[in-house]
Formats: C-alpha cells, sequence, structure tokens
C-alpha cells in the first residue's frame, strides 16, 4: 500500500480517473460523491460515501469514519464541482451563482478543514485541488464558474502556506477541456447562448490550445498522481495546467 486517498465527486469524470490512477499506483481509495448511482458502480475494493460536499455535518461525519478506519490521509483530492450557469453576467440569477461558487469554493473549503489536522499530525500529506483553465483565464459566459476556479486557487495557496511547517503540500491542476459528458453539457449550452452548433464550439475549445485537442480524464488523474507521490515532495503552491496549452482561452475563435 503506497498510501491513502480521499477523491471527492470521485465515483465519475475526473474524480473518477483520479480514484482509478491512484489505485493503479497502488494506493488506498475512498471516494465521496452525490451521486449514490455513480457511488454503486465504482469497483468494489474502494471506501465510499454518499456526500454532498456543501453539507458540513456530512462532511464531518465522512472524516470521522476516516479517522476510524484508515487514522488519517496520505493525500486529498478536492475534485468536486459544477459548471454552472452559462450566460451572460447580466442573466445570471444570484441563486445560480451561489450554487456554482458554493459547490466549487464552500466544497473544497470544507474538504480541507477536515483534511489539514490530520497532515499536521502526520507532518506529511498532500492537498490537490481541482481548478480549471477558467481558474487562469477569463472565459466569456462563465462569470459564476471562473469565479470560483480563480477562488480556490487563492485557498491553495494559502493551504500551502500553512502546511509547509508541517510537512505538507497543496498544489492546484488547472484541467482544460476535458472529453466527456460535463463538458458535452459545456457545449451545448455555449452552443445554445452564442446561436452556435455543438461542433462549432468544440473546434473553438480545441483550437484555442497549441496542441489543438482536448485531453482525457486520465492525464489529469497521472498529473495528481504525481503530486501526491514523494516524486513531487518539494513541489507545493502551484499551479499546473493540463490543457494541451491554452494560447486564446476565447472558444469564439
Amino acid at each position: 500500500m503506497t498510501g491513502r486517498v480521499l477523491v471527492t465527486a470521485g465515483a465519475s469524470g475526473i474524480g473518477r480517473a483520479m480514484g482509478e490512477a491512484f489505485d493503479k499506483a497502488g494506493y488506498e481509495v475512498w471516494v465521496s460523491d452525490l451521486n449514490g448511482r455513480a457511488l454503486g458502480e465504482v469497483p468494489v475494493h474502494w471506501r465510499t460515501s454518499h456526500v454532498d460536499v456543501i453539507d458540513e455535518p456530512q462532511m464531518a461525519a465522512m472524516f470521522a469514519e476516516i479517522k476510524r478506519e484508515w487514522g488519517g490521509l496520505d493525500v486529498l483530492c478536492a475534485n468536486a464541482g459544477v459548471a454552472g450557469p452559462t450566460a451572460q453576467i447580466e442573466d445570471i440569477a444570484l441563486d445560480d451563482w451561489r450554487s456554482c461558487v458554493s459547490v466549487n469554493l464552500d466544497g473544497t473549503f470544507l474538504a480541507a478543514k477536515y483534511t489539514v489536522p490530520m497532515m499536521k499530525k502526520a507532518k506529511a500529506g498532500s492537498i490537490i485541488v481541482t481548478s480549471s483553465t477558467a481558474g487562469q483565464h477569463g472565459y466569456p459566459n462563465r462569470g459564476p464558474y471562473c469565479s470560483a476556479k480563480w477562488a480556490v486557487i487563492g485557498l491553495a495557496k494559502t493551504l500551502a502556506m500553512e502546511l509547509g511547517a508541517f510537512g505538507g503540500r497543496c498544489n492546484v491542476i488547472c484541467p482544460g477541456s476535458v472529453e466527456g459528458d460535463r463538458m458535452e453539457g459545456v457545449l451545448s449550452r455555449e452552443a445554445e447562448a452564442k446561436g452556435m452548433t455543438r461542433d462549432e464550439v468544440y473546434i473553438g475549445y480545441a483550437s484555442g490550445t497549441s496542441m489543438g485537442s482536448f485531453v482525457e480524464a486520465r492525464d489529469i488523474g497521472d498529473m495528481a498522481v504525481f503530486l501526491g507521490s514523494d516524486a513531487s515532495r518539494f513541489v507545493s503552491g502551484q499551479v499546473i495546467a493540463v490543457d494541451g496549452h491554452t494560447v486564446n482561452p476565447d472558444p469564439k475563435v
């Protein structure tokens, strides 16, 4: 056993790929998710929790269980997030804004809040926050999501400073456009908002990278394993894009 990892929103998409990558690397894997059906489809040897990341009592109970079962955590992948509304800023309802920011930012905060004391006690550990290239660039029609993903980078850099004296680390992964159901939803909503076809929006996103392609979830998982391992033992407070190198973040072009 290499270590113990918790992945929030780990039952599908990027989170599932992270779990699979850590599993392959020899870690014990625990995933939380709000989607109970997806949790039922993860490998049977993974531990699971049906949790809403913005419900503090649920999060506290899960971390208490982790302490009982494992005694601590070596790696946290604070991965939970939602895409939020796709619209011009003047057309976004406050409730939709708050919902998007809450899941992305509050969910990351709560995961860190209950992980940090275990890592400080162990004088070791790695926290990996999933942001986005939307946390590095502005994107039209994605105001709430961009704002939240910029915010989690600030949180992560603060965590890196607070954990450093205790031998712990915190880094950020910024995925670009990732093949899968979640991005398909973004493409569809953006196509509708801009009066374009789904394929036109897809080409716009892909052509905005120097490698001219979307990435796959496994690429994110591989980076997470590196950041969780001793191979990156002096990498902390960093923001690492896995995106094929975004050179033009505006998908209109």
